[in-house]
């Protein structure tokens, strides 16, 4: 369920759980959130000592900057229930699931997480859990995966893995993202989730590419971004906060509307702009947005 007392969180950024000099600048980066990953980065044979370095990097910092995150393998690999069972304790914000397709995907890691949990002497529920949504299946199920009854605040979309699924390809237009990104917003909407987070982009020395991308997504609803480089976490913020144009322009639209609220008129005119009720609570939702932000730096 959205809380909505929260700050948002805009980035995420991965790096390979088991490389200690990736891991060590990470937490340095700014980013809202880090992913140490278990999965598509560590190679099968390092992917059990990568537990390890999970829970030495995330228990050497304090919590309070960064939300700490983990991305374990999907639960159709032999290595999701033990991943699990070796990060999971109280230096742990979340845990990232990939290639969710089914609400009984879901349904199986929170049984995991469950007994995880337990085991730490945690609350059962106090982790977050963020499915990644990255194929044909998913994308179709994902208003059952939304809405079931689970812990999960937020989606995310994985375009890389959702284009090799289709054998979409993926230019910089993105109009091949268009009907998943439809299904996801539109299923966290009815899930009362967060907005979702938008997909990964590869091109890590292209940053037009990376704002047109995210921008494609803050016009489908999303919230945020996955990041796999360091300089697209500044990017990401860029996007998905509010402008200082947009803060102004929001502001005039909520002081125009109060005052011919008060004349008895429920539409007026701004600058050419009609304005309505609609166009007041989105303006009112830019203005709380920024204002969680400008609490949290």
């Amino acid at each position: 369920m959205t809380d909505t007392s929260a700050t948002p969180l805009r980035s995420f950024l991965f790096t390979p759980a088991n490389h200690p000099r990736r891991v060590e600048k990470v937490f340095e980066i700014g980013a809202d959130a880090v992913i140490l990953d278990l999965e598509d980065a560590v190679a099968i044979s390092e992917k059990a000592a990568a537990r390890q370095c999970v829970v030495d990097a995330f228990s050497a910092r304090p919590k309070g900057g960064a939300k700490h995150y983990v991305r374990v393998n999907s639960v159709d690999t032999p290595y999701c229930e033990e991943d699990l069972k070796a990060t999971v304790g109280p230096w742990l914000d979340g845990v990232v699931l990939p290639k969710v397709e089914s609400r009984a995907c879901l349904d199986r890691l929170e049984n995991w997480l469950a007994t995880a949990e337990a085991a730490q002497g945690l609350p059962v529920g106090q982790l977050d859990v963020m499915p990644i949504i990255e194929t044909a299946a998913g994308v179709e199920s994902a208003k059952a995966i939304a809405m079931a009854d689970s812990r999960i605040r937020r989606l995310a979309f994985g375009g890389g893995d959702y284009t090799l699924d289709l054998n979409y390809e993926w230019h910089a237009d993105e109009s091949v993202l268009a009907y998943a990104r439809a299904r996801l917003s539109h299923a966290s909407r009815l899930g009362d989730l967060e907005p979702p987070i938008d997909t990964v982009v590869l091109q890590i020395r292209d940053d037009a590419r990376f704002l047109q991308s995210a921008e494609h997504g803050k016009q489908f609803g999303f919230g945020g971004k996955l990041c796999i480089h360091p300089s697209q976490v500044p990017l990401t913020h860029q996007v998905f906060s509010p402008s200082e144009a947009e803060i102004a322009h929001a502001r005039a639209v909520v002081a125009a509307f109060e005052a011919a609220e008060a004349a008895g008129s429920a539409s007026i005119q701004l600058d050419g702009y009609f304005i309505d009720y609609p166009i007041v609570y989105k303006s009112q939702r830019i203005l709380a947005l920024a204002d969680k932000l400008s609490k949290d730096s």
